[in-house]
């Protein structure tokens, strides 16, 4: 397929290299001389303004850094308006289900299907082509997307409507970071019992309390060193999740209390504080 895509960072440079391997032709926004020689030498078409990524493309994606950033591209720089008719625009940043509903609004009466994708997994899943994309939108457009989203993403799970993919994925990640306030006062009763940190993360992974948060935790050798490393990650989607459920009048119950403890505790980045 003609692909554009927006964000080539991180996380999206692999998806990039996997598009390429898998046969599509992907224009990609580059703003220095530097990354426009590694997405050509990557195979991509580097270009400089948003027309261009958009320009007979069947399909374009976004996997910048924010929200705000989703925005930004999408409304005020005009990416959305630069879209042919009857393309599909494909939202891999996580962020607020009302986003990609103004991008849909946006792109009324053209026949655009915007997705939400956010992703779960790091840029070492994408080279591997194995990361979860949680996919929110209609039934045809997401059958439609699937051969290019199965470059990299599997599994693919379709969640429900637009919207839905951020949904989910705000709720994994108000578990995860849950999680990790729970093991920061695992590891404040084991020091109350005389179990040492180093010995509860050494045991705890063979254990049925083990979690995707704890196994990073324990490779990281410590909840804290764990925290500083993934804090602003944590503190981004925690923040947009306590600001979904403030806008449909909902409350995070006993998770809220976990992220509690998680800002309260460790060495999160002041933004990330918000979410107490």
């Amino acid at each position: 397929m003609r692909l554009g895509f927006v964000g080539a960072g991180r996380i999206g440079r692999p998806m990039v290299q996997r598009l390429v391997a898998a046969g599509h032709e992907v224009r990609v926004l580059a703003r220095t001389d530097a990354a426009a020689a590694a997405l050509t030498e990557d195979g991509a078409t580097p270009v400089r303004d948003l027309a261009d990524v958009a320009a007979d493309a069947e399909a374009v994606l976004v996997c910048v850094h924010t929200d705000d950033q989703v925005r930004q591209v999408g409304l005020d720089d005009g990416l959305v308006d630069a879209l042919p008719d009857g393309a599909l625009l494909i939202v891999h940043t996580t962020g607020h289900p009302g986003t990609v509903d103004a991008l849909a609004e946006r792109a009324a009466g053209r026949a655009i299907e915007v997705l939400d994708a956010p992703v779960s997994g790091g840029p070492h899943d994408i080279v591997a082509g194995r990361i979860t994309l949680l996919v929110g939108g209609d039934d045809d457009a997401v059958t439609r997307a699937r051969p290019v989203l199965a470059a990299y993403g599997d599994p693919i799970l379709h969640v429900g409507p637009r919207g839905n993919g951020q949904r989910v994925k705000l709720i994994n990640n108000a578990i995860f970071a849950a999680n990790l306030g729970l093991l920061a006062a695992a590891v404040d009763l084991g020091a109350q019992l005389g179990v040492s940190e180093q010995s509860l993360l050494e045991a705890l992974p063979h254990g049925s309390s083990s979690s995707r948060a704890l196994e990073g935790v324990a490779r990281a050798r410590s909840v804290a060193g764990f925290a500083a490393a993934a804090g602003e990650f944590i503190g981004k989607d925690v923040a947009v999740v306590r600001q979904v459920v403030a806008d449909l009048g909902g409350d995070l119950g006993a998770l809220g209390a976990a992220h509690r403890t998680l800002a309260d505790l460790l060495p999160v980045p002041e933004h990330a504080r918000a979410m107490a």
